[in-house]
């Protein structure tokens, strides 16, 4: 079927979300790797996704490890330099696709508070037709009940969204429920799939 709205997730499709990254520069990799391994900080940041207040959840945590409770609270006084840089590339595809009147979707797992926080620093996530976050939907990816909440707000066929995520999780359920899929891996290829359906020319999918 042919594509009525691309769908993008966001991080690491539009912006690079590298929390060990940030985490090694700031106390190395040798304590990062032990801080990991003591405290589960991404089933922390799930809660955030799930819609329950950032500041509280990091917060919380820093309070259950006072071992770590320093490192814990960069998780929210650093969480810009961990969500970051955009992907500028992936960007430009955004726009373009905008500027041919197709319409482009977010479907992302992002707390409602860190949403908030990053829309000022990249302008680019107002510029959305629809916006799924997670925080405000109540439920994360890959649950086929947001999926199920996207088909029935934008009321257009599974089969004409057209999904890039960065997770096969997350691309697995969406192509269970009939979605047409992209497992990105880097934006060259991602514009090669939409020059390939025709929703861009190769200069308009270009870095």
């Amino acid at each position: 079927m042919t594509v009525q709205a691309v769908v993008f997730d966001i991080g690491n499709v539009l912006i690079e979300w590298q929390p060990e990254r940030h985490y090694d520069r700031a106390i190395g990799e040798d304590r990062r790797r032990a801080m990991f391994a003591a405290v589960d900080l991404h089933a922390m940041n799930d809660r955030v996704d799930q819609g329950e207040n950032f500041g509280q959840m990091v917060c919380e945590c820093a309070a259950s490890y006072p071992e770590w409770h320093d490192e814990i609270m960069l998780w929210h006084d650093d969480w810009l330099h961990m969500a970051s840089p955009a992907i500028p590339h992936s960007v430009s595809l955004l726009r373009n696709l905008r500027c041919r009147d197709v319409p482009v979707f977010a479907l992302s797992n992002f707390g409602i508070e860190t949403f908030d926080i990053a829309k000022p620093v990249y302008p680019f996530l107002t510029e959305f037709d629809r916006s799924y976050i997670s925080g405000h939907m109540g439920v994360t990816k890959p649950d086929a009940q947001i999926y199920a909440m996207v088909e029935a707000d934008c009321g257009l066929p599974p089969e004409s969204l057209l999904f890039a995520d960065d997770r096969a999780d997350n691309i697995d359920t969406a192509t269970s429920r009939g979605w047409q899929t992209h497992l990105f891996d880097g934006p060259q290829a991602w514009a090669g799939r939409l020059v390939a359906e025709g929703l861009l020319n190769e200069e308009e999918a270009r870095a």
